[in-house]
């Protein structure tokens, strides 16, 4: 801790020194000594924000879902700072495998093999003292790392707690939802892989860096184990208050059954939205009486004490995203109707095994399209996806625009996703899966390149676009994606031109085989209706909302 410490003040006394000879902040940054921050495998998060110029404040580590972990700019849930606007100072908010999503069912697969979550050292000692604050975001409430899941591939230990929800006159306020519903509100308990991480400022960043479970909060009944440390809220009315409070049996705040939940790979859903959690959202709720909603929707706020302009801390939560062709596992299968099972991880490693050296005539032959995204209907009161979309289409004939008037040579390592001729990105290199991603390392490394050619307003496509097939190839290998035709022209780069216009021809002859399956199936009114969750209905309106991913026409290269 002392050279965490150390690290800051020299950095401070370098900035300090350059504005004392009138040199410029982007001067003094250049300045710094960035040699620790080279390379992703290497890189150390903490360095590298130092090296970036961003100010840490050991309050901030950790916050919300490790949010607002490196201080680039003000952000909030709504008006210019809004989340509409976050991907402008957070490029990963506008990115690949972002969290929230809506637990739609044709998302949904079972997975017989997904245990019961088992939590270890959850009952502490009321001798033990937490810090309960409010970071002007959310409210928070500080976890002992002897708390940890043991039901997990990796040890995953607990750093906090914290809650997202809606106003006394909206009692919604959840940031996942079911097939369009939203619950009250949403408690995330955050635990980061202390097996490879020391500590989450350290995990944050890193594809495999953390866990967490999320809890859907229902108006009901009073809940003693949520009074323990709500009737202390009036201590922490206003932004970056904190008091001490007596620990207590956390393991009271979950649901009673453990061995139901979602299971997908997302995000962290503030600033800076890395895509670096493994998701669990427990099936039911658990419920909190009208009168506690009301005490937390109520009592707090975002501003400071000192301004005289109070600003509400309530309606914090972010809306649902793209799927991805990420599609959700799930632990249970009563109450659902006709879903999917999970396919075996050796299955998709003998696909991706055939893909990088196999037969592609007889793969396609084989019916590969059964493992590629499943072209189905966004709910219909998703505005914001459809726009999305729509802004997707647009900004990649803008980013080739770009890339023309600043006359980026062919050679540059760049992947525009369009035209004849499209290069490897740099940094995707060959798959390696075994790798840690950094993203912080990536982000900076893609700026980099970007600056090079003058091409920074294009941070949040390209950034998306390096990312992306990798966390794909990931997330396919886990069963928790479908795999992408970007994903799969990655992976078969230097394959013969004839085998890959075969197997793209026989993908897009599938794919447009299940568009007009899925098409008649939503026109028959004798459809039954799916359901993921006991409370949760599916969107009527099926007709008005159908939006599908078109199959892309895709240009392959030796």
């Amino acid at each position: 801790m002392g050279v965490i410490f150390g690290g800051l003040l020299q950095a401070r006394s370098k900035m300090e020194m350059c504005e004392a000879h009138g040199l410029s902040r982007s001067i003094c940054l250049r300045r710094l000594d960035r040699r620790q921050c080279e390379g992703c495998l290497e890189c150390d998060s903490f360095s590298l924000s130092l090296a970036r110029g961003f100010t840490r404040h050991p309050a901030s580590w950790g916050m919300g879902n490790g949010e607002k972990l490196f201080h680039r700019a003000k952000w909030s849930y709504n008006g210019p700072d809004g989340e509409h606007n976050w991907s402008c100072n957070y490029p990963f908010c506008g990115g690949a495998f972002q969290s929230p999503i809506d637990f739609q069912t044709h998302l949904l697969r079972y997975d017989s093999n997904l245990p019961p979550i088992q939590v270890q050292n959850y009952n502490l000692s009321t001798n033990e003292q937490l810090t309960l604050s409010n970071n002007g975001h959310s409210v928070q409430l500080s976890l002992p790392s002897h708390m940890y899941i043991s039901s997990l591939p990796h040890k995953y230990s607990a750093a906090q707690l914290h809650f997202h929800w809606g106003s006394s006159n909206q009692l919604t306020g959840s940031e996942h939802t079911v097939n369009g519903k939203q619950f009250a509100g949403e408690m995330h308990v955050v635990h980061f892989n202390s097996d490879k991480y020391p500590n989450i400022s350290m995990a944050v960043d890193k594809h495999d860096g953390l866990a967490v479970l999320g809890v859907f909060i229902a108006i009901g009944e009073f809940n003693p184990a949520f009074e323990k440390f709500f009737k202390y809220l009036n201590g922490i009315k206003y932004r970056d208050q904190k008091i001490q409070v007596p620990a207590f049996n956390i393991h009271a705040l979950l649901p009673s059954h453990l061995d139901e939940y979602y299971r997908y790979d997302g995000s962290l859903t503030t600033p800076p939205c890395y895509p670096s959690v493994l998701w669990t959202v427990f099936r039911r709720p658990v419920t909190i009486s009208q009168k506690q909603f009301l005490a937390l929707a109520t009592a707090l706020y975002a501003s400071y004490a000192q301004e005289s302009a109070t600003v509400p801390l309530h309606g914090n939560y972010r809306k649902p995203q793209l799927a991805d062709n990420r599609v959700v596992l799930v632990s249970f299968k009563d109450g659902l109707h006709g879903i999917l099972s999970a396919a075996s991880p050796f299955q998709r490693k003998q696909v991706i095994q055939k893909l990088l050296v196999g037969d592609l005539a007889d793969l396609a032959d084989e019916g590969l399209y059964q493992l590629l995204p499943k072209l189905s209907p966004q709910s219909g009161n998703d505005k914001k996806l459809k726009k999305t979309k729509k802004q997707e289409h647009w900004s990649q004939a803008t980013q080739k625009q770009q890339w023309l008037k600043n006359k980026v040579p062919s050679n540059s390592g760049y992947s525009l996703s369009v035209g004849k001729n499209t290069p490897t990105p740099w940094n995707m290199g060959t798959f390696d899966t075994g790798k840690e991603m950094c993203f912080v390392s990536l982000e900076e490394n893609v700026m980099h390149q970007l600056e090079r050619y003058h091409a920074k307003g294009l941070m949040v496509e390209t950034l998306k676009e390096v990312v992306f097939p990798e966390l794909n190839l990931r997330s396919y290998l886990h069963c928790r994606s479908d795999l992408d035709l970007q994903t799969i022209r990655k992976l078969i780069q230097g394959r013969s031109r004839d085998e890959a216009t075969e197997l793209e021809q026989s993908l897009a002859e599938a794919m447009l085989k299940k568009m007009r399956r899925q098409i008649n199936q939503h026109k028959n009114p004798k459809m039954e209706a799916t359901i993921g969750h006991p409370e949760a209905t599916v969107p009527k309106d099926f007709n008005s909302a159908l939006t599908y991913h078109r199959p892309q026409r895709v240009e392959w290269e030796d």
